[in-house]
Parts: C-alpha cells; sequence; structure tokens
C-alpha cells in the first residue's frame, strides 16, 4: 500500500501563519536552538488555525565545522497529545552535535486538535525539508535519520517504513519543491517506541489519542509500522526494556524480527530494568545499566559511517 492510500486524505493547504509563543499543550519550546525553521511558511495543510501548536516547525542545532554533516531529526514523546521537548529532544539535539551531528527538533501537531495522520505529514515534510536544505546546511543528504521516543518513536518507525517519494496530499492541494524530495529517512533510531499494534502484544492495541476510539482494523494496520516493513525499510538501532509498563519490549523484538525477515541491517538491545521513559539513560542513575545506552548508539553510527570514527 502506498504511503498516500495510507493516510487516504484530503488536505487543503491553510492561509497565512503567525508564530504564536504559546502552546495550549503546554510544549515548551528549547531555549538554546540556533533557529526555528516554519515546514510551511504559508500555513500547514489542514491546519485549523495560525497558533503555536498548529505550526509544525524544527528547532535547529547545527554541528559545529565545516561538514558535510550528518543530520537527525528528532521526535519527541508523549502520547500524541503534548511533546517531551527536553528530555527527549533537546537533550539529544546536544549530544548528536558533541559527534559532530546537526539535530532538527520537530514539533509537530498533536490531538485532540489533530488526529491521525496529521503527525505524520509532518514528520514526513521534516525529512524532506531538511534534505532539500542540504546545501545550504551544510548536511550530507545521504544521511538524514530520525530518532524518535515512545510515540515519537512510533512517528519515526512510521517514517521509516514509508515509501521514499509518496506524497500524502491528494485532491487539489499544490507541491512545492520540498515535497518532491525524498521523505525516507536514511536510519532510524527507535527509543521505547510503539512499533505495533497487535493484540497478542500487552497494552499495545490501538492508539486512540490519534485514531480515536474504536478504530476499525484497517486504520489500525495502517499505523502498525510493523505491517508495513520491506527491504527498503531503514536501517534501524532499537531501544527498550523489559519494565517498561507502557510499551511492551516485544514492540521491540517484533520490528526487529520483521526486519531481519526482510534484509534491513538493523541492532536491538532490550534491557532488564528501567520504566517507560528512560530517555538516554544517562539521568537514571537507579538504572546503572541504562548508561551505556549512548556508547552503543555511537558505536552503531560509526559503524555505518554517520559519526566520524576517531
Amino acid at each position: 500500500m502506498t504511503f498516500a492510500g495510507r493516510l487516504a486524505l484530503v488536505l487543503a493547504m491553510a492561509g497565512g501563519v503567525a508564530l504564536a509563543q504559546d502552546s495550549s499543550v503546554g510544549t515548551i519550546a528549547p531555549k538554546d536552538a540556533a533557529s526555528v525553521e516554519i515546514l510551511w511558511p504559508n500555513g500547514a495543510p489542514g491546519a485549523v488555525g495560525k497558533d503555536f501548536d498548529d505550526v509544525p516547525k524544527l528547532y535547529c542545532y547545527p554541528a559545529a565545522g565545516d561538514g558535510p554533516h550528518t543530520a537527525v531529526v528528532v521526535l519527541p514523546g508523549g502520547g500524541y497529545n503534548h511533546l517531551v521537548m527536553e528530555q527527549e529532544g533537546a537533550a539529544e539535539a546536544r549530544w548528536l552535535n558533541q559527534q559532530g551531528v546537526s539535530a532538527y527538533v520537530l514539533v509537530y501537531r498533536l490531538s485532540p486538535r489533530y488526529m491521525y495522520p496529521w503527525a505524520m505529514v509532518d514528520g514526513l515534510r521534516a525529512v524532506r525539508f531538511v534534505r532539500a536544505h542540504a546545501a545550504a546546511w551544510k548536511l550530507r543528504p545521504d544521511a538524514i535519520g530520525v530518532w524518535g521516543f515512545s510515540a515519537g518513536g512510533h512517528l519515526a518507525g512510521y517514517l521509516a517504513t514509508a515509501e521514499p517519494h509518496s506524497d500524502p496530499r491528494t485532491g487539489t492541494a499544490a507541491l512545492d519543491e520540498i515535497d518532491r524530495v525524498s521523505g525516507h529517512p536514511d536510519f532510524a533510531i527507535l527509543s521505547y517506541a510503539r512499533l505495533t499494534i497487535d493484540k497478542d502484544i500487552p497494552g499495545t492495541f490501538g492508539m486512540e489519542s490519534i485514531t480515536g476510539k474504536d478504530a476499525p482494523q484497517a486504520l489500525n494496520d495502517a499505523i502498525s509500522p510493523v505491517k508495513h516493513v520491506t527491504k527498503d525499510s531503514s536501517p534501524s538501532f532499537i531501544y527498550a526494556t523489559e519494565f517498561d509498563e507502557k510499551v511492551n519490549s516485544l514492540n521491540a523484538t517484533a520490528f526487529f524480527d520483521a526486519l531481519q525477515r526482510a534484509g534491513v541491517h538493523a541492532e536491538l538491545h532490550v534491557f532488564e530494568q528501567g520504566p517507560h521513559g528512560t530517555h538516554m539513560g544517562v539521568d537514571k542513575p537507579e538504572f546503572p545499566e541504562l548508561a551505556v545506552y549512548p556508547v552503543l548508539l555511537e558505536n552503531w553510527m560509526k559503524v555505518h559511517g554517520w559519526i566520524a570514527a576517531q
């Protein structure tokens, strides 16, 4: 099924955007980003307003030096109804900068104001937006990844399994040059991510925050990344904990297994200790085994050439 078919939507371009500073859902914008980029300067498709939460945007953390750099679009978690911008966004952006990687933290649209598929539309646009600016921003156009946490991890998994050049918009909505750029991530980092909508996995069936109650099976299937893995899916680094009380670690193993069957490179780490929301593992001293997570990720990125070997 194409990405357009999975989204099955008709979009209309909104009017101009006034970037307000206050979020009705409590999103706290990073204060140390170098700049902010609006994904649709003339108004996002499907927008129902012009306030902060109606405007998908990237908080930009460019790496130092001439580059060209690897880039990562960071997708904060928050159950699709709020965004954990510091611990699952800005903190990771700063860490990536230390590794010589440029980072872009995405504010995507949230429920209940925006249900499926608007977060997915924003995620796809973010990858395309960064790739379209690769030359100007001193980036490698073939080294643009995504890093998502929890619901943001679900979004990252969704993007990692979408077709590179499909577009969600149908009908009369106008496309621009950015829409014609590949939205396929070159790699994906998935942290305690919802990656399957499966009744057999405890606590994972349904995502009412973006589908509403009693979603039809076809919609649950459409947003289940594991069902859309192919040989072209993004190489992935997958992190989970056995004691996660919100996202069962079987999400991680199921996605890993699907990638393996499709012949896609992947690395999986399931730690025993740690609840949901362990971020990068370094701010949880009560779970010391998690502190190795950034080292594992750095080494994986070095193996693939996304971080330069020292």
